[in-house]
């Protein structure tokens, strides 16, 4: 029987702490593997951006730091292998960056693979995503690449569509691996995957087997949120104990799929059932029908049950075949917005804030601004927290922050607002600081599409570039 796989994960988004990594290997040395997660549904229209502004820049560039960072674990006969997704919209300039990066740190040697294959901005703009079933023609079903969420057709945005990117399964991580990859890079992939993979390429499982693949899919989605699986954002957060030094997780998985959960040893935070279990229902909609593309999983036949201190065993997860068709992550222009913040203390803070946001709007308004949205807020009061009946009396609050938003469909008004701020200097209310930030930051406004593409239309490449 194969030995079990450690995997852990040292990056939940796009700025997590940049030390993890090195201290993770430094208290774990035997780690297998490590994951990296750098891609919120937003991150890619962020790279689209920095793209744009330096054609190479595609990827998130803070991941070579990382890799710098480990140098010195593997000179000193580390084996501990990556997988990550920071590639984001260019995962071979991401590659090229890191075997630069190793070639100066003297390690030539090892081996680097990228996954591409998941842009599909191409094919959505254009050709029909999933096609009708049986017999059903194109106009009595749903219109191509619909909006998951709205069913609206994808053209009401079709020209303004920036990034469509696939999230691929965990196939062509585990061909690198077993090609002996040390460090594998890809753009979006499905979260899971990058634990998937792995688990793929050591155990030696089939495609088909489902219900290890849904252990291990559940494995991976407890870790790649980093340290949310041992108490961060849990609901008792406030106990924690050493929240200045919540470990990241380690998964220890077995060749049936199922898998303990852990952190190491001397880390702030805690592995419990409650944690594991809050961090299972973290954004999985249906628990019963969890869909990625390397399985369909019910965490419904799930056991979780503490198997030691700060070790969690999590067994029993059943799996079908995956969905016929990838989830597509589309981001499109969507107009500009900014906002202004000032704080204001003393005798009716809250009255004054809000009079002075609503002035800032009317003499906009006057001038012919015209927004899509605008928004005032005082903040501590409760007024942003929507759905809570009771809030502070105004009256009792000697201090706020006075919050002014705008958006709108073209950047000019935007402009504008951002120089309107400025004048309550000397036209605004006695008691207001915060001025010396400067002016507020004109934004692109970047709307999210979640659609759906079959698979026959994506093909997942893996090519090694030392």
């Amino acid at each position: 029987m194969p030995s079990p796989l450690k995997i852990a994960n040292a990056s939940a988004f796009w700025g997590d702490e940049p030390e993890a990594a090195a201290r993770l290997v430094a208290q774990q040395p035997d780690l297998d593997y490590v994951t990296f997660d750098y891609l919120a549904e937003v991150s890619l229209s962020i790279l689209a951006i920095q793209r744009a502004k330096d054609p190479t820049a595609g990827y998130a560039r803070d991941f070579i730091d990382v890799v710098c960072s480990l140098a010195p674990f593997w000179l000193a006969g580390g084996k501990t292998r990556i997988v990550t997704n920071a590639g984001g919209l260019d995962p071979v300039a991401c590659g090229h960056a890191c075997r630069t990066a190793l070639h100066a740190a003297k390690l030539p040697q090892l081996k680097i693979a990228v996954v591409t294959g998941d842009d599909v901005l191409a094919q959505v703009r254009g050709g029909p995503g999933v096609p009708p079933p049986g017999g059903a023609t194109r106009e009595a079903h749903d219109p191509p690449f619909a909006n998951l969420e709205t069913g609206a057709p994808l053209s009401a945005v079709a020209e303004r569509l920036v990034t469509a990117n696939a999230y691929l399964g965990a196939a062509p991580i585990a061909d690198a691996l077993r090609a002996g990859a040390d460090l594998v890079i890809t753009g979006r992939v499905a979260d899971p995957s990058l634990t998937v993979g792995p688990c793929l390429a050591h155990f030696g499982w089939s495609g088909a087997d489902y219900d290890r693949l849904a252990g291990a899919t559940v494995a991976g989605h407890l870790i790649e949120c980093g340290t949310q699986v041992c108490g961060g954002f849990s609901t008792d957060w406030l106990g924690l104990p050493a929240p200045h030094d919540i470990g990241f997780p380690l998964a220890e998985i077995f060749d049936d799929g199922s898998c303990v959960i852990t952190k190491p040893a001397g880390t702030g935070g805690v592995v419990t059932v409650q944690t594991v279990k809050e961090q299972l229902l973290y954004e999985i909609g249906d628990p019963g029908h969890y869909l990625s593309p390397d399985a369909s999983v019910s965490f419904l036949t799930l056991r979780v049950e503490q198997a030691g201190r700060d070790r969690v065993r999590v067994s029993g997860a059943t799996g079908r075949a995956p969905p016929s068709s990838y989830k597509v992550s589309a981001t499109y222009r969507d107009g500009y917005k900014a906002h202004g913040q000032l704080a204001i203390f003393g005798h009716d803070a809250v009255k004054k804030a809000r009079h002075a946001g609503e002035a800032v709007l009317h003499r906009l308004r006057a001038a012919g601004c015209d927004y899509r949205e605008t928004l005032v807020e005082c903040l501590g009061t409760g007024a942003s927290v929507r759905g809570i009946a009771s809030r502070v009396s105004d009256t009792h609050l000697v201090e706020t922050m006075l919050r002014v938003s705008v958006a709108a469909d073209t950047k000019e008004p935007v402009e504008r607002f951002t120089k309107a701020i400025a004048p309550l200097v000397t036209s605004g209310p006695q008691g207001v600081t915060g001025y010396a930030t400067g002016r507020p930051k004109v934004l692109p406004i970047f709307g999210y599409w979640p659609c759906l593409i079959d698979r026959r239309l994506v093909k997942p490449t893996t090519r090694f570039l030392s």
